[in-house]
């Protein structure tokens, strides 16, 4: 049965006039459906509730509501932390495969879930874990890619992979992305990597521009723990997490991939297929 919808949060992309206009007008609406109505320090700017963290936002209300693109619920997502509260996007950016909610069904929808009539989706997380001679670098959670890439002055780098302890290969080219099911329509599908179905319970790994033939993309069981041993060949090489953080990487470094504890919950439609949502965002299957 689905959860009650009692309370929600508001989260906004930084900085969009549109976005906060659909705030204002989202909080009145639900406000005058007994609703209570959190925003974050973005839509704070625009509504009339006082702005909150939201890895704290995500722990006060029943259902958060994004109003952005798709790199706004990527940073939602992430930001919220190990929270099981459900996502909605609504889509004001460009593609919208995350964000699937067109701005004209955001309130037949939202009728919809406040009556129960929704269904929610788990979405793996990836725990990225960096550190250098033994100490920690830093520590992320990742809903569509992890990726390490050479700099700009190295010409090409070597990523030593282990698998459960187990040595894999030696990746030579530009670098390799680790992706979810979610991310396996982002980066890694440009990079040849197959698309995965969300509910998929595996992980693919997907080098960038191979120095060989053989070195081609592989699908990993979620239980899999990563290891990357990074060796630039000339200047440094970059960690980046969902495109949006990430940190510069030293030759020597290591960098751990597992699946998180925490999977990410998003609010889907149960009348749209996510074959309908490929045909639609992406033209997938088209003659």
């Amino acid at each position: 049965m689905a959860r009650p919808i009692r309370s929600v949060g508001l989260c906004l992309k930084r900085d969009s006039a549109p976005a906060g206009a659909a705030a204002r007008a989202l909080e009145e609406w639900l406000a005058e459906r007994g609703v209570r109505v959190e925003v974050d320090k973005e839509a704070a700017r625009w509504a009339t509730a006082s702005g909150r963290e939201r890895s704290e936002l995500g722990r006060r209300v029943d259902l958060l509501v994004v109003l952005g693109g798709d790199g706004t619920l990527l940073a939602v997502a992430r930001e919220i932390g190990s929270s099981a509260v459900p996502i909605l996007g609504v889509n004001l950016g460009q593609l919208g495969f995350l964000a699937e909610v067109a701005p004209e069904e955001q309130l037949d929808m939202l009728g919809r879930v406040l009556k129960g009539d929704y269904e929610t989706v788990e979405r793996m997380r990836l725990e990225v874990f960096a550190e250098r001679g033994g100490r920690e670098l830093a520590r992320y959670l990742a809903l569509n890619d992890a990726v390490i890439t050479r700099s700009e002055l190295s010409r090409m780098i070597d990523l030593e992979m282990l698998v459960d302890g187990a040595p894999v290969t030696t990746y030579h080219g530009d670098g390799l992305i680790v992706s979810t099911p979610t991310g396996s329509t982002a980066y890694t599908l440009s990079a040849g990597g197959p698309i995965l179905m969300p509910g998929a319970r595996v992980f693919v790994l997907t080098p960038i521009c191979p120095h060989t033939l053989t070195q081609r993309p592989i699908v990993l069981p979620e239980a899999a723990r990563l290891e990357i041993r990074v060796f630039p060949r000339e200047g440094h090489a970059q960690l980046t997490v969902d495109g949006q953080t990430g940190l510069t990487l030293e030759s020597g470094d290591r960098v751990m991939v597992a699946a998180s504890e925490h999977p990410a919950h998003f609010v889907v439609d149960p009348y749209r297929s996510r074959f309908d949502v490929l045909r639609t965002k992406l033209g997938w299957g088209a003659g």
